[in-house]
C-alpha cells in the first residue's frame, strides 16, 4: 500500500523531473533504452510529425529489461517503431550501451560513423528521466542543443500503464539521487533542486522507496 503522502511526494518529484520543453525539429531523435516501450512510441510519433529525419535507439539490457526485452532495448524499440510505420532506413541502432553515459557516447559514435552532422538532439526518455538525461547531455555532448520529450502522462496514469506503481516511484527516487550526485562525478551539469523536492525525496527514501538508489559507498565516491 502506497500512502497518500508518498503519492504526493512522488508527484512533486515527477513534476520536477519533467523539463517541459517545447518540442521542435532537431537533427536526430535519440530514444534512450529502458523497460518502457512508450519511449519508442513517442519517438516514432515525433518522427511522423517531422521533428527529426532520423532516429537512433540506444540500449542493451539491464536487470529490469532482461526478461521483458531479451533481444535488447534498442532492438525492441526499433521493432516497435517499424511496426508503427517508421521506415527502416531512418532508424539507426546502438545495441551496446548499459548506462546513460554510454548511451550518449555510443550514439555519438554511430552518427559519426554514418557521416551525420548533428547540431541538435531530440532526446526521448521516460518522463522521470528527462532532467537527469538532459543534465548528462549538456555535460557529455555539450556542443549540441538538447530538447527533451517523453510520454505525455501524469504520474498515476503512467504508473498504471507500467503496471507497477512501486517500481515507478522507486525509479523516480533513484533518478533524483543521480541528479544530485552526478555533477560531482563529472557526468552532468549542476541544476537547482528546490528544498521541497529534496525533502520529498528524503521522505520517500525513509518510506523504503530505495531499490533504485546507488549504494552509499558508490554514491559517496569522489568527483571525477
Amino acid at each position: 500500500m502506497i500512502s497518500a503522502q508518498a503519492w504526493a511526494d512522488a508527484r512533486l518529484l515527477w513534476d520536477y523531473h519533467r523539463m517541459h520543453h517545447d518540442v521542435q525539429p532537431c537533427s536526430v531523435a535519440v530514444g534512450l533504452g529502458s523497460h518502457d516501450l512508450g519511449v519508442a512510441d513517442v519517438t516514432a510519433e515525433l518522427y511522423r510529425q517531422g521533428m527529426a529525419p532520423i532516429i537512433v535507439f540506444t540500449g542493451a539490457t539491464s536487470p529490469t529489461t532482461r526478461s521483458r526485452m531479451p533481444r535488447g532495448e534498442a532492438v525492441h524499440y526499433r521493432e516497435r517503431a517499424l511496426q508503427l510505420g517508421v521506415p527502416d532506413p531512418a532508424v539507426f541502432l546502438e545495441p551496446r550501451a548499459t548506462s546513460t553515459a554510454e548511451n550518449i557516447e555510443f550514439t555519438k559514435a554511430v552518427l559519426v560513423e554514418a557521416g551525420i552532422t548533428v547540431s541538435s538532439v531530440l532526446l526521448v526518455s521516460k518522463p522521470y528521466e528527462e532532467r537527469r538525461s538532459y543534465a548528462m547531455m549538456r555535460k557529455l555532448w555539450a556542443d549540441v542543443e538538447v530538447v527533451c520529450a517523453s510520454t505525455p502522462m501524469g504520474l498515476e496514469e503512467y504508473a498504471d500503464s507500467i503496471g507497477d506503481a512501486r517500481m515507478v516511484i522507486d525509479m523516480i527516487v533513484g533518478a533524483l539521487q543521480r541528479v544530485l550526485i552526478f555533477p560531482g562525478w563529472g557526468l552532468a551539469i549542476e541544476q537547482d533542486v528546490p528544498d521541497a523536492v529534496v525533502a520529498a525525496y528524503k521522505r520517500l527514501c525513509s518510506e523504503g522507496f530505495t531499490t533504485r538508489l546507488l549504494p552509499a559507498d558508490v554514491a559517496a565516491r569522489p568527483g571525477a
